[in-house]
């Protein structure tokens, strides 16, 4: 059994993103205990910025690449192989600034720019992929920002409906409540978000461990 976890969070320390895909991974390898764990950390391990480089490559003829288009679909190659090693995929990111962190959004793109990962290709299908997504504040129904998170149904439709994975996802909210004096009545809502967010975490890792 492996594992496949990406974590986006510039935040190394007091993460809730970290916290939940922690909880997720713990209660899967409870299960599995010698069951392999692949991280890849954006921001501790940044990818090179050859995306450009390798989406022209894609469209350039194999024997007309140069050992710069060659050496960047190499990267987005060696991704595609982590991904498609594990059983189970864990994807953790914060909302920023309303969006997907860059480092992820880059991920992203240089995956698809790999044959297997482009378009019609759901290389994904079936596999147990789960989104943990962590947001500062509030974006619920009927919120005064309802709508603006503009990176959860932007990473449902990559996931599930372009890679083909079974897509769960974890949420919390309210996570700048206890650092913001502003938010400071909210800090109860954010602390049973964060908790609920924990405990579907470890259930949907016991989940899929089975």
């Amino acid at each position: 059994m492996s594992l496949f976890r990406l974590d986006s969070s510039i935040r190394t320390e007091g993460s809730v993103s970290r916290e939940v895909a922690d909880a997720l991974e713990a209660a899967y390898v409870e299960q599995h205990p010698h069951a392999t764990v692949t991280r890849r950390d954006l921001v501790a391990d940044p990818l090179p910025n050859v995306w450009p480089v390798a989406a022209f490559a894609g469209f350039t003829p194999a024997e007309q690449r140069t050992d710069e288009q060659r050496a960047a679909l190499a990267v987005a190659a060696g991704l595609a192989d982590e991904v498609l090693r594990a059983d189970v995929v864990v994807v953790a990111t914060p909302l920023y600034n309303f969006g997907v962190p860059a480092h992820l959004k880059a991920w992203i793109d240089l995956l698809i720019t790999d044959p297997r990962f482009g378009p019609g290709t759901s290389p994904l299908a079936g596999r147990p992929v789960t989104l943990v997504v962590a947001r500062g504040g509030g974006y619920g129904v009927g919120t005064p920002r309802e709508g603006w998170d503009h990176a959860t149904p932007y990473l449902r439709r990559i996931l599930a409906d372009v890679w083909g994975a079974d897509l769960s996802v974890v949420e919390a909210e309210l996570t700048l409540a206890p650092v913001t004096p502003a938010m400071a009545d909210l800090v109860p809502l954010a602390e049973a978000s964060r908790a609920e967010a924990l405990l579907r975490a470890a259930a949907v890792g016991k989940a899929h461990a089975a």
